[in-house]
């Protein structure tokens, strides 16, 4: 028999590479790729041996015809089955090429663990031995990739023959997947455990190592501009403890050749127009936990415009006219980036003519003698387009009305590109769809002729939140809310809220309908109960002063008076109930047969305010918005003004204006800096005053770097202290914000963005710069005492009370008592107060998250600084 044993009778040696093949199926028969059920060893998977010497066996007569062939060992498949894979077959005369070539087929079906042949008289016994069938596949070790990920790219399955290239490819794809994340230091370990039935388990251990990092980028070459320069215009970054967060550091091949782009860009920008990478080369540590990325550059000379022309082939451009707007001129430092930004507004302007498919191609004149480059954009002939027919695709339950009236072209229109696009960002801020939407164009049936596409991709609008969460403001929050945005796919927004914390709670039902009847009127409609308990601080302590229940309902209508310019009136009723804690802030001081609230205890401002009362309260609103997407703006204008006349029924007279602007600016490269403005102002009418609940406030979360209604009026009671003298820590006064009936507010706020990984977080950091103040309320009466009247004092538990527990001291034989506090009204002020800070968003799994460190560089008089901040569990 031809490899376990001699080949019995007479004939010629087999060929080495036979006696390799057969060799080699017998020493791994020999290694411990298995292991006995009962112990359930894993052994590694081996590799394929390397072919030892030739066997001498002996000679064996070649050209004796062959009369059978017998199949052993086989148990999953027939003997035809494998009769099937081989070209020996009965009639022929056996040789030792016929067998080899047999062993080559049988073997390459990668079915067979073992197989040989034998020859004896005419009878040919081919026995084999079958791979084992696998039983499952075991990932071990693999914390950064999980399963779900890596089982896709294996190819081995459960039910399937075990073959050794199989095991192999599935290491090599599993270590690609582990490189794709800048884990070059990754290794992969497969391993077999034997089972009864010829089965086997496959366990895969896996060594994730940690990222491999870029530790250097050297530049060899540049002369013009430092390395630090050019690494800055690189997406990858070179590690450092201060870009713990960045995923810039990981080496990534892409990444790297995106950055000979950036250098490339960078160096066309500032005019060496023959700028070129000569090499880049990246080499592993042999530790593999870094990389040294090597660049090899050539900067070339520096150019300058020449001539810069327009030639138009369209009839209502003068090439001349849009030469004299162009942004470069004769003499400046050619810019790549500058000459394709002046393409695209080119072809923009054509488009807004209607010359959808008009081709503007630069034409350059280089000279290398004075180092100029002369430009010349050739506006080509283009006919004038029309939209022949607007197609929407993939909308499966948001009807087609409600994404086609969101366009600004109609079927028959001349094209117009700024249209489509702002078609576009208006189909984009419905929320209903892919972010990445765009209004596709396609040519239509004639050259003049376009189609717009709308490939929709639906994503969830209904939205239902649990949450619980603790904030610096509120304590412990919870928070129910089931909203739809897009309910019954009409585009219309029902929702339900509830929430409850320590000093408030609250319940609201709202609808929204954008289109009433299929009209451009939108009608909302908003329920709602709310409870607030407000509050002071005294040592540190917030103690409930008023609590103010608000019952009434909003219905609000809205008309667009232009495309970015929309008209809104609302009519609200609010019933209010302002009360007091009657043991607390009452007494028969004024009136000895009248159980009423005493200034004494409750401050006189306070006192105004309770009661019940009815406010009938029209608006109108004048909303400017040019937002790119109102939920995430990178740039845009957004503008209101609202103006509040409250009396047209009712117990509250007031009129009240309010006005806000913002402005989002996308500088690049991730950064987004705003501006914002707001103020208003509220007068009273009908000679009434403006109640306490109705004032503006200012504090946080709105104006950060100050406590809750910590800026503008308000009266501090400050406590003695044991010397008689006003207490200068701000922990032993009690300090009641009154409002103001003006105030003014700004902002200036820069997003930075992070890498990948944090993006995918939900990280959004931030540093910002606030800027307002409130002020003009009427000076409220200060509590005074003469000699007769019930003091105010602490007991031991630092609780108020009136009992007089010191000794009484004459004055002109009259017992007079220590006052154990003064009041003084401050704050008052239209002078600005600024804090600047840094803030982080973080969309965190156990809700929104928003920290702030604020540092205030202005304050006045009485207002209430609070340098840290966070709200977790609430929307910011």
């Amino acid at each position: 028999m031809i490899g376990r044993e001699m080949v019995r009778g007479t004939g010629a040696r087999l060929g080495s590479h036979v006696a390799a093949v057969l060799l080699g199926t017998t020493i791994l028969a020999g290694m411990p790729m298995e292991a006995s059920a009962q112990g359930a060893k894993r052994a590694p998977v081996p590799a394929a041996p390397a072919a030892p010497a030739p066997a001498v066996v002996a000679p064996v007569e070649e050209g004796q015809p062959i009369q059978t062939i017998v199949v052993k060992g086989a148990e999953r498949l027939e003997p035809q089955t494998v009769l099937s894979y081989i070209k020996m077959r009965v009639g022929q005369n056996y040789t030792k090429v016929s067998a080899d070539a047999a062993l080559k087929d049988l073997y390459g079906t990668e079915l067979f663990k073992d197989a040989q042949v034998a020859f004896d008289n005419g009878v040919v016994t081919i026995t084999v031995q079958e791979n084992p069938v696998v039983n499952r596949i075991i990932l071990e070790g693999n914390k950064r990739i999980k399963d779900d990920k890596i089982l896709p790219e294996i190819k081995v399955a459960p039910r399937q023959i075990f073959t050794r290239s199989k095991i192999r490819a599935d290491v090599a794809r599993i270590i690609e997947l582990y490189k794709r994340q800048g884990r070059y230091a990754a290794t992969v370990e497969p391993k077999m455990v034997s089972l009864d039935q010829n089965r086997v388990d496959i366990v895969f251990e896996i060594t994730e190592g940690d990222k491999s990092k870029v530790r250097q980028i050297n530049i060899i070459g540049n002369d013009n501009f430092s390395d630090g320069e050019l690494r800055g215009q690189m997406v990858t970054k070179q590690a450092r403890f201060t870009r713990i967060f960045s995923s810039g550091t990981s080496y990534d091949p892409d990444r790297m050749a995106f950055d000979q782009q950036k250098l490339r860009q960078f160096y066309l920008t500032q005019g060496y127009a023959d700028f070129r990478v000569v090499s880049a080369v990246a080499e592993l540590t042999p530790d593999k936990k870094d990389f040294i990325i090597t660049y090899v550059v050539e900067e070339g000379k520096r150019y300058k415009f020449g001539d810069v022309k327009v030639e138009s082939q369209l009839r209502d451009f003068d090439g001349e006219k849009m030469a004299s707007r162009l942004p470069m001129h004769k003499g400046d430092w050619y810019n790549a980036k500058q000459v394709e930004d002046t393409i695209d507004s080119l072809n923009e302007t054509a488009g807004a003519f209607g010359y959808a498919f008009a081709d503007v191609r630069p034409q350059y004149d280089r000279d290398k003698e004075n180092l100029t480059m002369g430009l010349t954009f050739v506006i080509q002939e283009a006919p004038r387009v029309y939209v022949e027919k607007i197609d929407i695709n993939g909308n499966t339950l948001t009807q087609d009305k409600v994404i086609r009236r969101e366009f600004r072209l109609a079927e028959g229109d001349a094209f117009n590109s700024l249209q489509v696009k702002r078609s576009t960002n208006r189909i984009k801020s419905l929320g209903y769809f892919q972010e990445k939407f765009e209004v596709e164009q396609k040519p239509g049936s004639a050259d003049d002729r376009i189609l717009l596409e709308a490939n929709v991709e639906e994503k969830p609008t209904g939205e239902l939140q649990l949450s619980a969460g603790f904030s610096s403001l509120e304590s412990f929050i919870f928070q129910a809310s089931i909203r739809q945005r897009n309910f019954r796919g009409r585009g219309q927004t029902v929702g339900l809220s509830g929430s409850i914390s320590r000093y408030s709670k609250s319940v609201e039902a709202s609808f929204v309908e954008p289109y009433l009847f299929d009209k451009n009127v939108s009608l909302g409609v908003n329920i709602y109960r709310r409870d607030y308990n407000s509050f002071n601080y005294y040592n540190s302590d917030r103690n409930t002063t008023y609590e103010q229940s608000t019952t009434g309902f909003q219905v609000r209508a809205g008309v667009p008076l232009t495309e970015y310019l929309t008209a809104v009136a609302s009519y609200t009723l609010n019933y209010d109930d302002v009360s007091l804690d009657k043991a607390t802030y009452y007494s028969y001081r004024q009136d000895p047969d009248v159980y009423q609230c005493d200034p004494l205890y409750a401050g006189r401002y306070l006192c105004d305010a309770i009661g019940k009362r009815l406010s009938s309260i029209i608006g109108t609103s004048l909303i400017y918005d040019t937002l790119d997407n109102r939920v995430r703006p990178t740039r845009g204008i957004t503008a209101s003004i609202n103006v509040d006349f409250a009396g047209l029924g009712g117990d509250v007279k007031y009129a009240r204006i309010r006005g806000n602007a913002s402005k989002f600016m996308n500088l690049g490269h991730g950064f987004i800096f705003s501006l914002s403005a707001e103020g208003g102002a509220i007068k009273g009418l009908s000679g009434q005053d403006i109640r306490l609940t109705d004032r503006f406030y200012l504090g946080q979360p709105q104006f950060r770097g100050f406590a809750i209604r910590g800026v503008g009026p308000r009266v501090l009671r400050k406590y003695l202290d044991s010397d008689g003298e006003p207490s200068t820590s701000r922990s032993n006064w009690q300090d009641d914000a009154l409002g103001g009936n003006y105030y003014y507010m700004g902002r200036a706020e820069l997003e930075i963005p992070l890498g990948s990984g944090a993006r995918e977080m939900g990280l959004r950091p931030s540093i910002f710069a606030d800027v307002g103040a409130v002020w003009s309320v009427k000076e409220p009466v200060l509590t005074q005492c003469d000699p007769g009247c019930n003091q105010i004092y602490l007991d031991a538990d630092g609780n108020q009370t009136t009992t007089v527990t010191s000794t009484p001291y004459l004055v002109d034989g009259v017992a007079q008592y220590q006052s154990r506090f003064v009041e003084e009204f401050a704050g008052d002020t239209w002078k600005p107060r600024v804090a600047v800070g840094i803030g982080v968003n973080w969309n965190s799994p156990f809700g929104p998250f928003r920290i702030d460190f604020s540092r205030v560089l202005l304050k006045q008089d009485g207002d209430d600084p609070k340098a840290f901040n966070f709200n977790v569990g609430t929307q910011f």
